[in-house]
């Protein structure tokens, strides 16, 4: 079983916002897949299904942010889900606007939900797939920015970037970790 996390913040408010690309890549997963994703315990909306022949629990914290560990723990607790069952997916202001990097372990560059989640699993070695939102252009402050729309020119490449992702998560679990961070973390920017 594995457990596949989007990071986003709960609400209406947030929900088109460059922080929730992590849920809106749940969102897609759970279409292909047909995974219902509307149980509410363990501080989350998640369901159970089957992608690329694997077994996967798909969440999304319904806790803010900087709590998302709050969720990921009590899901892999109950669940008896060891780190390596973990792949969580979130935006990241480091990597350029559309491009998808896998990484496995590593430090949380500065993002609170990551940050989260070291804190709760006390360790940093699960796989992660980085969306990239790119910086603020117009000298916004980096927690505005994130919590923002997207900008207007950018809109049109959000379903191929959230498409883009939802492929590494499927070739992750598909092919494993190390193939799958060779086919993306190669590839291009759309």
């Amino acid at each position: 079983m594995h457990l596949v996390v989007g990071l986003g913040n709960p609400g209406k408010t947030y929900e088109h916002t460059r922080h929730n690309v992590g849920f809106m890549v749940v969102d897609r997963l759970a279409g292909a897949h047909s995974i219902t994703v509307k149980g509410k315990r363990f501080f989350s909306l998640w369901g159970k299904g089957d992608i690329a022949g694997h077994k996967v629990i798909l969440a999304k914290p319904q806790v803010f942010m900087n709590r998302s560990g709050q969720g990921v723990h009590a899901l892999m607790s109950y669940f008896k889900l060891a780190v390596k069952d973990l792949l969580v997916i979130h935006d990241d202001l480091d990597v350029d606007l559309g491009r998808i990097k896998i990484v496995h372990g590593g430090g949380d560059g500065g993002h609170r939900g990551v940050q989260s989640i070291h804190q709760a699993l006390g360790e940093d070695r699960y796989a992660r797939v980085k969306v990239g939102i790119g910086r603020p252009r117009f000298g916004e402050a980096v927690e505005d920015y994130v919590l923002s729309p997207w900008y207007e020119d950018q809109r049109n490449q959000i379903v191929e970037i959230v498409d883009s992702a939802a492929a590494a998560v499927t070739a992750i679990l598909a092919h494993g970790l190390e193939k799958a961070m060779t086919e993306f973390n190669s590839k291009q920017v759309p």
